[in-house]
């Protein structure tokens, strides 16, 4: 299973994430359990008090509230929490859509009303069948949302400049003048260099061939015969910054 995705997102930037362990969202969901239960007996403690004159009116509350309840849970948690839940915030890890975008509140409902059938039929078999089956590590719910769960990223203490930030690349000779070239295909080159060496050998060959060799098609940059074409992307990318003020 492919614990790292790597994704282009809507605006053309790649983004990597760590795929969220199956004993972290276990341990993540029984601490969800466990916030939800202490909420459900605050509620049966306050219901009656409340309707003290209506109990059937708080019968009826409670039952609709334990229905209901656990999935109002972690889809307004999730939606409006930008993906987390208080057991997800603290095990470090959050629910994205699949192209790594915030996830939205129609996934958050559609992954979560899909939770009884990750259950059946019995002990979460589905469900784990579900994750174990796909690269992306998706239940029935994430399949249905369009979503993962990934570690959070935490900001790095030290700033570490890329390989291509400084200097005069050996290969700026080689890429041409790159006519046409746009922003956008600059910050999407850049991305693509700073997380290469992070990727495994499958995502590097796959980005490779649908950021890079579109792109050099497009700018008439020649191959250059036992050159790894990351190189020549570097190369590029000094190139059209420093042209452009950007480096």
């Amino acid at each position: 299973m492919v614990l790292d995705v790597a994704v282009l997102n809507p605006e053309k930037t790649i983004l990597t994430y760590r795929l969220a362990s199956l004993g972290v969202r276990i341990t993540a969901h029984i601490l969800d359990l466990f916030v939800f239960i202490v909420i459900a007996v605050v509620v049966s403690l306050l219901t009656p008090l409340v309707f003290v004159l209506q109990p059937g009116l708080a019968q009826a509350l409670l039952m609709t509230f334990m229905a209901l309840g656990p999935f109002l849970y972690f889809i307004l948690c999730e939606g409006l929490g930008n993906g987390q839940t208080l057991g997800k915030r603290a095990t470090g890890i959050r629910v994205r859509m699949a192209d790594g975008t915030p996830i939205t509140f129609k996934a958050a409902i559609g992954r979560n009303l899909l939770r009884p059938a990750d259950f059946l039929p019995s002990f979460y078999l589905v469900g784990l069948a579900a994750m174990f089956t796909n690269q992306k590590s998706q239940r029935l719910g994430d399949l249905v949302g369009n979503t993962i769960v990934v570690y959070e990223k935490k900001n790095p203490n030290l700033a570490v400049a890329a390989p291509h930030t400084a200097g005069i690349h050996a290969f700026e000779a080689s890429v041409g003048e790159l006519p046409g070239m746009t922003l956008e295909e600059y910050v999407t080159l850049r991305r693509y260099c700073d997380r290469f060496p992070e990727l495994p050998p499958d995502v590097q060959e796959k980005l490779t061939g649908s950021v890079w060799e579109p792109i050099a098609a497009r700018r008439k940059v020649p191959n250059v015969p036992s050159v790894h074409p990351i190189y020549l992307a570097e190369a590029v990318v000094m190139k059209y910054g420093r042209k452009n003020g950007l480096l």
